[in-house]
């Protein structure tokens, strides 16, 4: 039993067809697990089904053996699951700092210890604490909505597609800061158009194909499977 489970999950929109059906994804703690696949896979939907941003028609959704399949998104969130949208991540009129203190809304303690961390984590987010986010780099502000998530301690973090729009460089940097961040012991879920890369950090890896899992395993073992590379990693 893994620590975060999506088991069998079969959702839609409405009443449209399903998008995914019978959809496996889980994730350990300390542990980067890839969700991969064409355009339409289905990859954005299992995440929302995970977040509980849309219900499940069938399969449940687990978190430390407890099922959470009726609860609300927000009350995912006070059992420990955090999520980084692609789009729309960051406050950008207001500084480094209050958008990281935003973060922490579900914290009742003093937060100054927390945002201490989150600068240990991401020194540039220190240098630049006082700096209007908007004024920043695509990749610094991928560092604020990271730092943003993490204010509330999470026990699972949620990204989707964390290195969209930034340059090969920046996108080394990031993952370098998700590895970080893998080793606070979060058990971290990513979908990733970056299918090579994100394989290379991660210990494990879901390809879907059409709303189904298609292949699994480990990070190497996709990486050097024939199909998955012929079919999905351009090679």
């Amino acid at each position: 039993m893994a620590f975060f489970e999506g088991n069998n999950m079969t959702a839609g929109y409405g009443d449209g067809p399903d998008i995914i059906s019978s959809c496996t994804l889980n994730a350990d703690k300390g542990e980067i697990v890839a969700i991969l696949g064409p355009n339409g896979a289905g990859k954005s939907t299992a995440m929302k089904s995970l977040l509980g941003l849309l219900n499940l028609k069938s399969g449940n959704v687990k978190i430390d053996g407890e099922d959470i399949s009726k609860f609300s998104p927000q009350d995912r969130v006070r059992k420990g699951i955090s999520f980084v949208p692609q789009t729309k991540n960051v406050f950008s009129e207001l500084t480094v700092k209050e958008n990281l203190e935003i973060g922490a809304f579900l914290r009742d303690e003093n937060i100054e210890n927390v945002i201490k961390e989150i600068f240990e984590l991401f020194p540039v987010l220190f240098d630049k604490k006082n700096q209007v986010v908007g004024e920043l780099s695509g990749g610094q502000r991928q560092q604020v909505a990271l730092g943003r998530a993490l204010m509330i301690k999470p026990s699972v973090l949620m990204l989707d597609e964390p290195t969209a729009g930034v340059s090969p460089i920046v996108m080394d940097e990031l993952f370098d800061h998700i590895v970080k961040i893998k080793k606070t012991n979060v058990a971290i879920i990513m979908v990733e158009q970056n299918a090579k890369q994100a394989l290379s950090i991660s210990d494990r890896g879901y390809v879907l194909v059409t709303g189904k899992n298609k292949f699994e395993g480990s990070g190497k073992d996709l990486l050097n499977d024939p199909e998955v590379r012929r079919s999905f990693l351009g090679a």
